[in-house]
């Protein structure tokens, strides 16, 4: 029988103005089969740069950081390759979190996180879904959307079924696939179709555009909490 190829690496670039913090990541991701750390950056500038040079899968991603920062980074570098942004940040700036989703990235991590929500993160967003950690999820959402309004409705929203109504409005208040298929008495494999479909109509890059773009358009309001 032949033997299965096998899968290349996934590419990781670290964007951290602290060396030492550098070090740590680059220490965990070392240890893990099937990452391989590419490249470091310690400032927007050089992530933009080196994301064209070394065409990471995932960059994690700092926020503050000397001269061009990690938000003007990551609207760069998602606008111009494929590169999946995993922001890194901590509890007390909220507001840099909500402009990084803003400008495209695929999910954000408490700098405080273990070593296997750090791998499991950089896994889930090669996969193409979103890293929503949930501690910070509901609570950042739910103090922007106050802070922006609801905007009315666009026309795109007509485009959706009611079962993609169902799927966006759970998908919103921080379901898995999983706990929405239970919900919705379907397979998780459907869930998958109903959301990529939603991004497709929705002209959505990933879950994480579809959660804002539910609370900027009323589709769920703070304090929403899946039915």
């Amino acid at each position: 029988m032949d033997e299965e190829t096998p899968q290349p690496p996934i590419r990781v670039m670290l964007a951290d103005d602290q060396e030492l913090m550098r070090a740590g990541f680059r220490m965990i991701l070392s240890t893990e089969p099937g990452l391989e750390v590419v490249g470091e950056a310690s400032n927007g500038a050089e992530a933009i740069a080196r994301a064209a040079r070394y065409q990471p899968d995932v960059i994690l991603m700092d926020v503050q950081m000397p001269g061009t920062d990690g938000l003007t980074a990551t609207r760069e570098i998602t606008q111009n390759s494929t590169a999946k942004v995993v922001i890194l940040t901590t509890f007390d700036r909220e507001d840099y979190l909500f402009e990084a989703l803003q400008a495209g990235a695929a999910g954000f991590l408490l700098k405080n996180a273990t070593p296997e929500d750090l791998i499991n993160a950089i896994r889930i967003v090669v996969r193409g879904d979103a890293m929503l950690a949930p501690e910070l999820t509901r609570r950042l959402l739910d103090r922007f959307a106050v802070r922006s309004g609801v905007v009315q409705r666009p026309d795109l929203l007509d485009q959706l079924t009611e079962r993609e109504w169902d799927i966006l409005r759970l998908l919103a208040t921080g379901s898995s696939n999983a706990e929405m298929a239970k919900q919705l008495f379907v397979g998780e494999a459907t869930v998958k179709t109903h959301v990529s479909r939603i991004l497709a109509k929705l002209g959505l890059r990933d879950r994480i555009q579809a959660v804002v773009f539910a609370y900027e358009t009323g589709v769920v309001t703070p304090g929403d909490q899946p039915r």
